[in-house]
């Protein structure tokens, strides 16, 4: 077993070691990986954290089932609070972008959305705190570094929504009934808040929303996944001139 979070994969463990948000235990990597550049970066990063090993006990040891030669323990993330994102955001001059999430239950989902929300700049996202999936090994191989870029936040929806309204956050909802992306402000300070993949928005989390915002579609398709429409909501703000977080 790997004491820490597993991480798998070339590019996820290339993220951690770069972006050093945290720190990187131990780096399994295969034997007889052949060099390329990626594999002489987490050499060259990884030092004596890396040992060489067989790729069947890769194989054994992996959760996602796709490796690619490298498996690393690292240790968890510090926990960060809506409140020191919104510090450290209004302090740069920017303005904050959250998503917010009322239950995830797959996986690839939550990996997808924080991998989008890298993309487009976000600042944090935000999860129940006992509802959905939390950032399991899928979830790193599937964001391809956005897990370890963005701050993943857990906290009851109703009390981090109050805590962006009174920050001045407009909070939009997702919702297939709500008005085009292109026809909302948001540029400016903001919050997408998308309901789980079956139930869509509850009328609780709804009603707390400043609006509600759909995207349109043809073919006669009802909604789309979840992680791709937190994309084209992402990318519409981005579309409007918002300030990309470097």
């Amino acid at each position: 077993m790997v004491s820490g979070d597993q991480l798998e994969g070339r590019n996820v463990v290339l993220e951690a070691l770069v972006r050093n948000r945290r720190k990187v235990l131990k780096i399994w990597l295969d034997a007889g990986a052949k060099p390329d550049a990626k594999v002489t970066r987490i050499l060259e990063l990884g030092g004596d954290r890396v040992l060489r090993v067989d790729r069947q006990i890769l194989d054994r040891m992996s959760v996602t089932g796709v490796h690619n030669g490298v498996i690393a323990s690292a240790e968890p993330f510090e926990d960060v609070s809506i409140s020191q994102v919104l510090e450290t955001v209004f302090q740069s001059g920017r303005a904050p972008c959250f998503v917010l999430i009322d239950e995830v239950q797959y996986e690839h989902n939550l990996g997808a959305v924080l991998r989008s929300s890298l993309g487009a700049g976000v600042d944090a996202v935000i999860i129940p705190v006992q509802r959905g999936k939390g950032i399991t090994p899928i979830v790193h191989r599937v964001s391809m570094g956005g897990a370890e870029a963005v701050p993943v936040i857990r906290e009851g929806i109703s009390s981090a929504l109050a805590q962006l309204h009174r920050a001045g956050v407009y909070i939009v909802g997702a919702d297939m009934d709500g008005k085009a992306p292109w026809d909302l402000p948001l540029s400016g300070a903001v919050a997408f808040v998308l309901g789980g993949e079956d139930k869509g928005l509850t009328d609780p989390v709804r009603k707390r929303c400043d609006a509600i915002c759909g995207v349109p579609l043809a073919g006669g398709l009802e909604s789309l996944n979840v992680s791709v429409t937190a994309g084209v909501l992402l990318f519409e703000r981005v579309r409007q001139g918002a300030l990309l977080a470097c």
